[in-house]
């Protein structure tokens, strides 16, 4: 297989086996595809093992679980070209993207990093046009340049040493379509990891984020990001987002509410 791009691709995966092999094609001319796998019980190890049988240039390995950010940092240090590339398994790089990697890993040694946008994959919709999509990300390092803090619990991000710039052109595909049933879980679960991670960054209940949060957050995506262009399927998105926000600081207030009341059951009091 013929390999265009000096970069290391990464992935990090768990039970991705729906996903991930629409997220190695589009893959296709890195010199290689570092996949660190957690512990999958379906058939992610044999879908990926079928790539390597085929001559792509993957480096696949088990590491257990550190945590969002540590998993990826142990999948980044695995990366042995000038450039490093970290893609979620249910992400897929656009046209765009591929046509401008290029001139993007020819820029001048002041430029460390590249920032992209993602664009989801809504149910009812499919996925957004190139006119709406979340707020751009670094995603492009060169190698030893950038590191994750470890820190972070949840939408962990590299920290880069030097100039990180946006790219103009191409995005991130995010293809997991996920019934509300599903999705409020992953909400849930998120927004658990986001509160004890603001708790232990010093944050404190504050009533009117519980208020507000979610407002700003739905209408960042829904106005600022454009979802409303999208129907039905945009305007259930940026309230899902509304959702996680509202969940993050209902938990923060709550934690500190049972350290200075505790529940208990007083249905035999005088008075209730």
């Amino acid at each position: 297989m013929q390999h265009s791009f000096p970069i290391s691709a990464y992935v990090i995966c768990l039970n991705e086996e729906p996903y991930i092999g629409s997220c190695i094609e589009s893959l296709a001319g890195f010199a290689e595809i570092v996949i660190v796998d957690s512990g999958s019980t379906d058939g992610t190890a044999s879908l990926v093992q079928s790539f390597i049988d085929r001559g792509w240039p993957i480096k696949f390995m088990y590491e257990p679980w550190r945590g969002y950010a540590g998993q990826k940092q142990f999948a980044l240090e695995q990366c042995t070209q000038p450039w490093c590339f970290n893609i979620d398994a249910d992400e897929r790089l656009d046209d765009d993207l591929r046509s401008v990697l290029p001139d993007l890993i020819d820029a001048p040694l002041s430029v460390v990093g590249w920032r992209f946008a993602r664009r989801p994959y809504l149910i009812g919709y499919g996925y957004t046009p190139a006119n709406v999509r979340e707020r751009k990300n670094l995603r492009l390092i060169r190698n030893s340049m950038g590191s994750y803090d470890l820190a972070q619990k949840v939408h962990e991000g590299i920290v880069a040493k030097g100039q990180v710039q946006n790219s103009k052109r191409g995005s991130l595909l995010h293809y997991r379509p996920l019934i509300m049933d599903e999705q409020i879980l992953k909400e849930n679960r998120y927004s658990t990891l986001k509160a004890d991670q603001k708790i232990e960054e010093g944050a404190r209940p504050k009533l009117y984020k519980i208020w507000f949060s979610p407002l700003v957050y739905f209408g960042r995506l829904y106005f600022h990001n454009g979802l409303w262009r999208c129907g039905t399927p945009g305007f259930i998105e940026a309230a899902t987002g509304g959702v996680y926000a509202f969940l993050t600081e209902v938990k923060i207030y709550q934690r500190f509410t049972l350290l200075r009341r505790q529940n208990f059951d007083n249905s035999n009091s005088r008075g209730v």
